[in-house]
C-alpha cells in the first residue's frame, strides 16, 4: 500500500531535484508554512543532499546572492507574490527564480507576476497541490482544531446567523481545497458519498433559521401532487437548508472543486492502457456528530490509551526518564512516528499483547547482542564490531526503553484511576450488553457508585455519564441534576456534557419522545475480543458497509455519479477465509487483521474524512480494514483528538471557543458577506516581515563572491540575522563537512 508520508516525501523531492541551475548549486526559499509542511515528510540532509546549498525564510532579511539561482516553496498568497516581484525589483536577489506554489495560484496572481519586473528572470511555475499534512501512512490532516467550533458552535443571536454560516461556508471551503489537494496528490477522481443525519437538522451555523433560509416561494394553491422540479427553484432552495448538513456542502464543494481540475487538466487521474487498472476510488464525508461515543470511550490499544492517558504532545512528543549506560537517569524527549519501528509495530494492538511483545522483542534484541552484556572484547576484530554497531545499538536500547516506560506508565494510571470498572460501564453504555450479551440491567448501580467514588477523577465520570446519557437517548433533567451531584461536577464540566446538545445528541427526555433511529447498529463480532474493548466505531461498520455494497444510499447518498450495481459488485472485496479456531483455547487476538493471499499495487482506495476531529480508534480502523477488505483506506480529518481535548472542547462550544486551547479569544466576528477565498486565504496565511538587521561591524576577511552566506537555523527562520564563516570552495569532499552544519531547522 502506497504510504502518504513516501507519497508527499517523493512530491517534494521530485520538485527540489527538478531545479537543475548551471552552477549545480541552488538556494531555497520558503515561509513559515510551506517549512513546516515540508518538515513533516523531510530531514534537513534530505534536502541538503539535493544540491540545495542554503535555506532562507523569505520573511527574513537576505543578503542578494546574484550568482546563484533561487528555488521558492511558498503558500499561494498575495503577499509571497509580492515578495518575489519585489526580490527582482531593482536589486537582484537572485540570479534566477524557480516557483513553486503549494496550493494553486489564483489567475490574478498569476497575471501579476507575468506583467512585473520579476518575469524575465522567472524560470518555471508549478503548482504542487500539497496543501495538507501527512501525519502517519494512512492518515492526514489540516492541523485545525479551531475548525470544530466554526462547524458546531451555535450563533450568539439570530441576527448573527448569517454572518456565522459565511464564515463557516469561508471555513469549508478552505478544507474541500485541502480535500482536492489530497486526490489530486493520490491522482485520484473518486466517487463521492456524504453522511446525512436521520436525527438532527443541520447543526451550528448551518442549523436553519429565518437569516439564513431563502425568502419562501409564493402560494399558488394546492402543491401536494406537484413534482419537486415542478415547483421551481424557488421551493427547492426554500427546503434545501433543512438538508445542509456540513458533510454535504462539504462534498458538494469538493465535488465542484475536482470537476473544475479535471476540465482543465483532463489526464488528471487517467490511467495508462495495460497492466492492473486500479478501480475507481471513493471518498466518504463525514462528521464528528456521526459518532459520538468514540471520543469519549476509554481505548486500551497502545497508541489510543498512551495519548488518552500520557501527556504526549500533538500525538507525537513525549518526554520521559531515560537510564543510561552508566545508571543515572536523564530527561529525554521522543518523537513518535512512522519512522521508529517499535512504535509503528505495536501501536494497534492490545495493551496487554503490546507489553508482551516488547518483551519479546527486547530479550531477542539482547540474545543477538550478547557482545554488549559485558564479556568485553575478545579481540581488536571485536571491539572494531562492536564500537561500529554501539550507535545503532544505543538507538534500538532507547527505543525499547521508551516504549516499556510508556506501556508501565498507562498501566500504572490503568489501576490507579479505576478504568477496569470505569471501562466497563463505558462498553455497557456505547453497545448496550454487557460482555455476556446481555441487557445491563445493574448499570445505574455501577455507575453511581463510580460518580460517588472520590478514586475516579472527574474527566472520567463527565466521559461515563456522556455515555450514558446517549445510552439512555436522554435523560430527565431532574436524573441529570442528579448525576451531577453525585460526581460533584464543576459548571464547566457539566457544560461539557450540556454542549452534546449542539453536536446532535439528544440529552433530555419526557415521557412521550420516542426512541431516536439508530445510524448504524452495532454488530456481534465473531472474533473473540477483550471483554473492555468491545465497542466498534461507527466508521468501522461504516466501511464494511461500503465495500460490500450494503450501505445506505439515504444515509450515505451520492453526489453525484455512483457505481453501477454491476461494476459496485465486480469491485467488491472477497472476504477471507480463515482457519476454525476454538475460541476456548484461542488467545485474544481481535487487533490482527485477518491477512489476504496476495496484496495487490492497485488495490481500490476509500479516502474517509471526518470533520470536527477524528479519534485514534478510528485511525487504528482504517489500518486493520484496509488488510480485511483488501482496499487502500486513508483516513483523515480538521484535527486528531483525544478524550480529554474533545471535553475542553466542548467546555466553550456554547462560548464560540473562548478560552480554549485552540482559539483562546474566540471565533471572529464578520460581517458583510463571505470574502473572496484569495482573501480568506491571504488572512490565513499571513506572515509578518522581519525588519532588516542592524548593519554589522566591517568583516576583517573577505569571502569568495561566488559562494553564499550559510545562515544558522535561527536566520533562516526568525527575525535575527547574523553572520557564520564562509566556506573557502565547494569541493566535492567538503558537501559532507557542510550539510553537518546548522543552515537550518525543521
Amino acid at each position: 500500500m502506497a504510504s502518504l508520508l513516501n507519497i508527499t516525501r517523493t512530491k517534494f523531492l521530485d520538485a527540489i531535484r527538478s531545479v537543475n541551475p548551471p552552477g549545480k548549486w541552488k538556494i531555497l526559499v520558503v515561509d513559515e508554512h510551506s517549512q513546516r509542511l515540508l518538515g513533516t515528510v523531510l530531514k534537513q540532509f534530505d534536502v541538503l543532499e539535493e544540491n540545495v546549498t542554503l535555506i532562507e525564510s523569505i520573511t527574513s532579511y537576505r543578503e542578494p546572492q546574484p550568482g546563484f539561482e533561487a528555488m521558492y516553496l511558498l503558500m499561494s498568497t498575495s503577499q509571497n507574490v509580492d515578495r518575489v516581484i519585489k526580490d527582482f525589483s531593482g536589486t537582484k536577489q537572485y540570479a534566477a527564480a524557480h516557483l513553486f506554489f503549494i496550493d494553486g495560484l489564483a489567475d490574478h496572481l498569476f497575471q501579476r507576476l507575468t506583467s512585473s519586473d520579476a518575469e524575465p528572470h522567472l524560470q518555471g511555475l508549478k503548482e504542487l497541490f500539497i496543501n495538507f499534512q501527512a501525519l502517519e501512512a494512512q492518515l492526514f490532516s489540516l492541523q485545525d482544531p479551531s475548525l470544530f467550533f466554526s462547524m458546531y458552535s451555535p450563533p450568539r443571536s439570530d441576527a448573527s446567523a448569517k454572518a456565522a454560516r459565511d464564515r463557516l461556508e469561508e471555513d469549508l471551503r478552505f478544507v474541500s481545497k485541502a480535500l482536492t489537494n489530497l486526490c489530486i496528490t493520490l491522482n485520484e477522481f473518486p466517487y463521492i458519498r456524504y453522511y446525512v443525519s436521520p436525527n438532527h437538522p443541520p447543526l451550528g451555523p448551518l442549523k436553519p433559521s429565518a437569516q439564513t433560509r431563502p425568502p419562501p416561494p409564493p402560494q399558488e394553491g394546492s402543491a401536494r401532487w406537484r413534482t419537486n422540479l415542478a415547483r421551481g427553484a424557488d421551493a427547492r432552495a426554500y427546503e434545501s437548508v433543512e438538508t445542509d448538513y456540513v458533510s454535504k456542502v462539504l462534498a458538494f464543494m469538493v465535488q465542484s472543486n475536482l470537476d473544475e481540475y479535471k476540465k482543465n487538466n483532463p489526464e488528471f487521474a487517467v490511467q495508462k492502457a495495460g497492466g492492473d487498472q486500479r478501480p475507481r476510488s471513493t471518498l466518504i464525508v463525514t462528521d464528528r456528530s456521526m459518532d459520538m461515543l468514540a471520543p469519549f470511550i476509554h481505548e486500551f490499544t497502545y497508541q489510543a490509551m498512551a495519548n488518552d492517558l500520557l501527556p504526549i504532545e500533538n500525538g507525537k512528543s513525549y518526554m520521559y526518564k531515560f537510564q543510561s549506560s552508566v545508571g543515572t537517569y536523564e530527561d529525554k524527549t521522543a518523537t513518535l512516528s512512522d519512522s521508529d519501528s517499535v512504535w509503528a509495530d505495536v501501536r494497534h494492538m492490545h495493551m496487554r499483547e503490546a507489553i508482551d511483545k516488547l518483551m519479546a522483542d527486547f530479550n531477542k534484541f539482547l540474545q543477538d547482542n550478547a557482545v554488549f552484556k559485558g564479556e568485553g572484547a575478545a579481540s581488536l576484530n571485536d571491539m572494531k564490531e562492536m564500537l561500529a554497531n554501539l550507535p545503532q545499538y544505543q538507538e534500538q536500547r532507547e527505543k525499547f526503553s521508551l516504549h516499556l516506560s510508556m506501556a508501565q506508565e498507562c498501566m500504572s494510571i490503568f489501576e490507579r484511576d479505576k478504568l477496569p470498572a470505569v471501562a466497563n460501564v463505558e462498553q455497557c453504555c456505547a453497545t448496550g450488553v454487557t460482555a455476556e450479551g446481555k441487557s445491563p440491567k445493574s448499570l445505574v448501580e455501577e455507575l453511581v457508585l463510580l460518580l460517588d467514588s472520590r478514586d475516579v477523577v472527574n474527566i472520567n465520570k463527565v466521559r461515563i455519564i456522556a455515555l450514558y446519557i446517549q445510552y439512555r437517548d436522554g435523560v430527565p433533567e431532574e436524573d441529570r441534576r442528579r448525576l451531577y451531584q453525585h460526581a460533584r461536577l464543576s459548571l464547566a464540566e457539566q457544560d461539557a456534557i450540556n454542549a452534546l446538545l449542539h453536536m446532535g445528541i439528544r440529552i433530555g427526555r419526557t415521557p412521550t419522545d420516542k426512541d431516536t433511529k439508530k445510524k448504524l447498529k452495532q454488530k456481534a463480532i465473531s472474533e473473540e475480543e477483550y471483554d473492555l474493548s468491545r465497542y466498534r466505531p461507527a466508521s468501522r461498520i461504516m466501511l464494511e458497509e461500503h465495500v460490500g455494497n450494503r450501505l445506505d444510499v439515504a444515509l450515505f447518498p451520492y453526489v453525484k455519479e455512483s457505481p453501477g450495481n454491476s461494476q459496485a459488485a465486480s469491485l467488491r472485496a472477497q472476504p477471507v477465509q480463515q482457519a476454525p479456531t476454538s475460541l476456548r483455547s484461542q488467545k485474544p487476538a481481535w487487533h490482527r487483521a485477518a491477512k489476504p493471499a496476495a496484496v495487490s499495487d492497485n488495490r481500490q482506495r476509500v479516502i474517509v474524512f471526518i470533520a470536527g476531529g477524528v479519534t485514534y480508534s478510528e485511525i487504528r480502523e482504517a489500518y486493520n480494514l484496509s488488510t480485511s477488505l483488501n482496499k487502500d483506506i486513508y483516513i483523515g480529518s480538521t484535527h486528531v483528538i483525544t478524550p480529554r481535548q474533545f471535553v475542553d472542547d466542548l467546555k466553550v462550544l456554547d462560548l464560540g471557543g473562548v478560552g480554549s486551547r485552540s482559539l483562546p479569544n474566540g471565533l471572529k466576528e464578520k460581517g458583510g458577506g463571505q470574502r473572496p477565498f484569495q482573501e480568506y486565504y491571504d488572512e490565513k496565511y499571513y506572515t509578518k516581515d522581519a525588519p532588516p538587521p542592524p548593519r554589522p561591524p566591517p568583516a576583517t576577511s573577505s569571502r569568495p563572491s561566488n559562494k553564499p552566506i550559510p545562515m544558522s537555523a535561527s536566520n533562516s527562520y526568525s527575525t535575527t540575522h547574523s553572520t557564520t564563516p564562509s566556506y573557502s570552495s565547494y569541493k566535492d569532499e567538503k558537501e559532507e563537512k557542510k550539510k553537518k552544519r546548522g543552515l537550518f531547522r525543521f
